[in-house]
């Protein structure tokens, strides 16, 4: 499967634009990541862009994202980006033994808080973002409450990179697609 397919699966299966801005979010981070790394940059990013696909159609940990493996087999994506995607699921416990699965673990979370971060911002936009503005909004524990900070922190431990570091990183992934992720704002 090529990001073409790839990204006309999640606008099959994905409505909501939010979430399809996540989707994209990771995979640049993926990409990033993958680049910096040596590391096969269209295989990373088919991970991050297809890591939640299926969110709205099983939307409980009942059935995410394992009942969305079968519909990815389907459609031809190789098995290794399967167990890959599946990996990044606390509770289906699978190893992350690989760099690729903890890179999926660290991208996934830290990019809903950037972008929360952005939004709340006077210029609404990536480009002037710096992980120092999100090292603020993190010691505030009401401000994005819903993502989880010690399993991103965890995460990055995994990785190997420093959190901050990470954080930088993945903005200036984001930075690349900003129009994509309606983050360009009033800098652009």
């Amino acid at each position: 499967m090529n990001r073409e397919e790839a990204l006309a699966l999640v606008r099959e299966y994905v409505k909501n634009e939010g979430l399809v801005r996540h989707m994209l979010s990771v995979e640049a981070a993926m990409r990033f990541y993958a680049e910096k790394f040596g590391e096969d940059v269209e295989a990373w990013g088919l991970i991050g862009l297809l890591h939640d696909f299926d969110w709205e159609i099983h939307p409980t940990l009942d059935h995410h994202p394992q009942d969305g493996a079968p519909i990815l087999r389907e459609r031809g994506v190789p098995e290794d980006i399967i167990q890959d995607i599946l990996s990044h699921a606390d509770h289906l416990g699978l190893p992350r033994d690989t760099l690729r699965r903890k890179a999926i673990c660290a991208c996934d979370e830290v990019t809903g808080l950037i972008t929360a971060v952005a939004l709340v911002r006077p210029s609404r936009s990536l480009y002037d973002l710096e992980a120092s503005s999100v090292k603020k909004k993190w010691k505030d524990k009401a401000f994005a409450a819903g993502t989880n900070r010690e399993e991103m922190e965890h995460a990055a431990k995994d990785f190997g990179v420093d959190l901050w570091e990470h954080v930088g990183n993945v903005i200036q992934a984001m930075r690349k697609i900003a129009p994509e992720l309606d983050l360009v704002g009033n800098v652009g």
